[in-house]
């Protein structure tokens, strides 16, 4: 199995691509400084080619499109909460990132013992909510309002997950020098800021609404441990941002709703929009999840609103995805009026460690 991150179609289906998606995981996250996380999905890969439970045989005969379900990363999931809850012991050496262990038979051992417990992790999406990723929506709104639109915003953001960026107007951010948000905040933000820095200007979040097709309640105990799960153990840093956001949740949840990418947009985008204030589409590695004809949906419907943005009325859409190409995490904005063309403002490590400012 080859264990290079490359460009391969995100829609690929059968068993090669089941495969192809477990190397690229792999790769994808020993780049990300992800040892652990590339162990765990190194040793669930062998079990695919002599699947000998209900759980390795989904995986091997996966129905879907495997990249595009993050199926190695649901499986990996299902594992992590097992050694959170301390109820796999025999998978601690692994998590430990301990030598001269046999990955692969832990791991077989383990999902033939708890197989009841693991199954359910494969029906639905991994839940990736990451606060850092914040840091890139703020800096392209202090970049929008440079540009002269209104340094207003009316956040919407489809893909919120547990909304814990829908939290961002109480965080404090130090990008490149430049601070912007309550200080402390209910989490600091400091990412390694390379290249030039962002505009120092005031800007106001005016209102942050946001949906996911699964929505997460932070302050439910069960919900938030499944959304640890999901966290790679490698970055403990993430862990407290985590416990910080349920934090401020439980004293204020978030404006998360339950609705498609789609039927959401062009229902927000049909509300009136107040006099000097910008209105802002976000989304952060959430748009390969988005099914394609969602995709269609939510750009017919940024553009026809576009079209009747005006100068006291702007449209915007900030975008941190990943460019398949190239390999890299991108911030890109549109806005309207006079700004259709993306504009690419910077480069991003996807949980918001680094920022590379190209604005």
């Amino acid at each position: 199995m080859s264990e290079r991150y490359e460009f391969v179609d995100i829609g690929a289906t059968g068993g090669g691509a089941v495969r192809t998606a477990f190397a690229n995981q792999i790769a994808y996250c020993r780049s990300s400084d992800a040892p652990v996380t590339a162990r765990i999905v190194a040793a669930l890969a062998t079990l695919l080619d002599k699947p000998v439970t209900e759980f390795a045989r989904r995986m091997a005969e996966w129905q879907g499109a495997p990249l595009a379900d993050a199926l190695p990363l649901r499986a990996a999931g299902g594992l992590h909460a097992l050694h959170l809850a301390d109820a796999a012991p025999e998978l601690a050496p692994i998590y430990a990132n301990a030598e001269d262990i046999n990955d692969a038979a832990i791991v077989a051992g383990v999902v033939a013992r708890h197989e009841e417990a693991l199954l359910p992790w494969l029906d639905g999406p991994p839940q990736t909510n990451e606060a850092g990723r914040s840091s890139n929506f703020i800096a392209a709104m202090l970049w929008l309002a440079e540009r002269g639109l209104p340094a207003r915003f009316d956040c919407l953001e489809i893909g919120s997950s547990a909304g814990i960026n829908l939290m961002l107007d109480r965080y404090h951010y130090d990008l490149g020098g430049v601070q912007v948000g309550p200080q402390p905040g209910a989490i600091a933000f400091t990412p390694e800021w390379r290249g030039g820095h962002p505009p120092q200007l005031p800007i106001e979040i005016a209102g942050l609404k946001g949906c996911d097709v699964a929505p997460v309640d932070l302050t439910d105990q069960a919900q938030a441990m499944r959304l640890k799960a999901y966290i790679w153990p490698e970055h403990a840093i993430r862990f407290a941002r985590m416990e910080a956001a349920i934090a401020a949740a439980h004293e204020q949840k978030p404006n998360l709703v339950r609705a498609t990418a789609a039927d959401f947009v062009e229902a927000e985008l049909r509300k009136p929009q107040a006099a000097g204030t910008t209105r802002v589409l976000m989304h952060s590695i959430v748009w390969q999840y988005v099914p394609e004809d969602q995709q269609m949906r939510v750009t017919t419907a940024m553009e026809e609103a576009g079209a009747e943005a005006t100068a006291e009325r702007p449209l915007a859409w900030i975008a941190l995805e990943a460019n398949r190409t190239a390999h890299v995490h991108e911030l890109v904005v549109r806005h309207w009026p006079g700004g259709e063309a993306g504009h690419t403002l910077a480069r991003s490590h996807p949980h918001g460690a680094w920022v590379e400012w190209l604005g």
